[in-house]
């Protein structure tokens, strides 16, 4: 067996890696970007060597750098991971010819999965079931719309080189195609550098079904079990499990076997994924064939009982697979959540900022945590946004889904907006616990997935105000006589009661507070109400009765800025306090940034008329593009960024005069 590798790669999956290769007994090399000189997977590695700036075309993608590490580090093997140079043939190339083994399949099954028309070919030949639409090497505007009207809509354009929902657009109709054909065509020169298109009938009510299949070099093949991934925003998965509700025997089997077949068409060997859309009818059609170890592999690790890093370790290094498709058990039923650094009410930006308070689960046979970060760590816009995954294990789906539940419960984050509480909704919600799953389940059940608070406003802000009050009293110094009145900070007054003010700030809106201390309780009033509140703060740990309501809150109190987390909602808000001569960052008629990225386009130039919802900037954050609108009609009075440029979430992009809408 190898005695030392080198990961490719950064966060939850090289920490990973290096989890069971050093349960191997093998060492691990870890490189690293000027932004994570701090980071987890450098702490965890044995050695590790900085390899460039932030931007991962400068880090990451140096393949030329890495070999040159692997080599003077005296690194076997490389394992790439997942992302970055996982699907590269030159590297996997690059790696061969310098006597190190990659960790993955041999450079011919990358490039003939890399490109999906050639891959349906292959497939097509193998047998596999294919969806209806155009695969051609012929790219020519004239020859596309001719095939999309032979297709129907509506259809999917997709890059041929493309994946993570990158290069994909959905088209309603022939008016759409132009400008999203224009769209998917640049953001898959962007992201891969080929802007190639593939056409697809789209499917209005498909599921997306997934066989995780492994190879080894003498050319035996199995399956291991199945996994379902419809629950997607943007084309990218959020919620995985294993195994796929609903599924009869003989389909299960007729997708493994024909995911199997897709594998050795290639030669493959490794782990490897075959993507299968699968319809209400049973029927399923290939999709695309990821040539490496995907993100959700943990599900198949929880129903299967097998490591599946090990696997690969044990096949690069010539070992025949470990189990026939005979001895391949499954036992109980997996889900995964990626929780992200996004916003789910702004149509899921990505966000950035610092993990200022970070509490996870406790981990357990039922519950697992995969991560590359710790309190204290930045979310950049360098990387993909994913902070962690959570991975629930039970005898049955009703039971997983409820682990699941609670242990979203249990992961707390402040510092930056995050997807929990959509997550806690979408599994808690009724269609999901049902398994009425389709890749459309976001849109269709949007109403459940953004519920309203859990909390009542006036009883969450007296939970806060019993949160900064006790906080306050802790760091209250200690004095000679603990039981002074005079030295506390409780606005005393002797012969007198006084009801101390507080403003808590939610949103826009401004809630005055009075406050009367006696004793171990407080009386506060909110609006015309009084709550008689008894609270006592352990850590982070509030518990409250409030007239006679027993409850307990976990919260975060930083810079006056407070979050308080129950049953999966979050509750925020800011001690307010009187500023002057602040300006507003942008006017009624400017364009600012959403969340921090990079100009891709800018779509108008100075004396334009625009109209609202016109598209005038188009930016990049966290590898995907999103459109910047109009915000009402007028003229373009000032530009202040150019393509190429970084901004900051909230910078005014341009400037427009409303008075000159006419």
């Amino acid at each position: 067996m190898f005695n030392k590798i080198l990961i490719a790669n950064r966060g939850e999956i090289a920490c990973r890696i290096i989890q069971t290769a050093h349960r191997m007994g093998i060492r691990c090399v870890a490189v690293y970007s000027e932004a994570d000189a701090n980071a987890r997977h450098v702490a965890m590695a044995d050695e590790a060597f900085y390899i460039g700036p932030a931007p991962s075309s400068e880090s990451y993608l140096r393949a030329d750098k890495i070999i040159e590490i692997a080599k003077e580090s005296g690194a076997q093997a490389i394992h790439p991971g997942y992302g970055f140079l996982s699907e590269n043939t030159d590297f996997a190339e690059a790696c061969e010819a310098n006597g190190i083994v990659f960790i993955g399949p041999p450079s011919s099954a990358i490039a003939a999965m890399g490109s999906k028309s050639a891959a349906k070919a292959i497939m097509e030949d193998a047998g596999v079931p294919l969806v209806p639409g155009y695969h051609g090497k012929d790219q020519s505007p004239d020859l596309l719309r001719a095939e999309a009207e032979k297709c129907g809509f509506p259809l999917l354009l997709k890059a041929v080189a493309g994946g993570g929902g990158k290069g994909m657009r959905v088209v309603e109709n022939m008016a759409e195609f132009d400008d999203a054909l224009a769209a998917a065509q640049r953001e898959a020169k962007n992201a891969f550098g080929n802007p190639d298109m593939l056409i697809e009938r789209y499917l209005t009510q498909p599921r997306h079904v997934e066989i995780q299949v492994f190879c080894d070099q003498s050319g035996n093949g199995i399956y291991l079990a199945e996994r379902d991934c419809s629950v997607q925003r943007r084309h990218q998965k959020v919620l995985e499990e294993a195994p796929a509700p609903g599924l009869s025997e003989d389909t299960r089997k007729a997708m493994g076997e024909a995911a199997v077949r897709a594998a050795q068409a290639i030669n493959y060997v490794g782990a490897g994924t075959v993507e299968f859309l699968y319809d209400v009818d049973g029927s399923f059609f290939f999709m695309e064939m990821n040539t490496r170890l995907q993100v959700e592999h943990p599900v198949t690790e929880m129903v299967t009982g097998q490591d599946l890093v090990e696997w690969q370790l044990k096949v690069a290094w010539g070992e025949p697979l470990p189990l026939t498709q005979d001895q391949v058990k499954t036992r109980g039923h997996a889900i995964e959540a990626r929780i992200y650094a996004e916003d789910p009410d702004q149509d899921f930006l990505p966000a950035t900022g610092t993990l200022r308070y970070l509490s996870t689960p406790d981990e357990s046979a039922h519950v697992r945590v995969d991560t590359g970060v710790t309190e204290g760590d930045e979310i950049s816009i360098h990387y993909d946004p994913m902070i962690a995954k959570l991975i629930v294990w039970d005898e049955t789906r009703e039971q997983a889904v409820n682990r699941m539940v609670q242990a979203l419960e249990h992961y707390r984050i402040a510092g930056l907006k995050t997807n929990i509480r959509f997550l806690h909704a979408a599994v808690d919600a009724q269609p999901f616990r049902e398994a009425e799953l389709t890749t459309n389940f976001i849109a269709t059940h949007n109403n459940l997935l953004f519920p309203k608070s859990r909390l009542d406003l006036d009883k969450a802000l007296v939970l806060a105000a019993g949160f900064i009050l006790e906080q306050r009293k802790s760091a209250e110094p200690v004095t000679g006589d603990p039981w002074s009145p005079f030295g506390r900070k409780n606005s005393w007054r002797m012969n007198s009661e006084y009801a101390q003010p507080l403003t808590l700030q939610v949103g826009d809106d401004k809630h005055e507070l009075k406050i009367l201390e006696r004793d171990d309780r407080y009386q506060v009033f909110v609006g015309g109400s009084v709550y008689h509140l008894n609270a006592k703060l352990n850590d982070d740990f509030l518990q409250a009765v409030i007239n006679g309501h027993r409850l307990s809150v976990h919260g975060n109190l930083h810079n006056e800025e407070l979050v308080l987390f129950y049953e999966g909602d979050t509750f925020k808000c800011t001690v307010y306090r009187e500023t002057y001569g602040f300006e507003e960052m942008a006017s009624e008629g400017s364009l600012a940034a959403p969340m921090n990225g990079s100009v891709v386009a800018i779509q108008a130039k100075v004396g334009d008329k625009v109209t609202a919802g016109q598209t005038l900037v188009i930016m990049e954050a966290m590898k995907m593009e999103h459109a910047i609108k109009a915000p009402a009609d007028g003229v373009v009075s000032e530009i202040f960024y150019a393509e190429g440029d970084q901004v900051a979430e909230g910078a005014e992009l341009i400037a427009i005069d409303t008075g000159e809408a006419e």
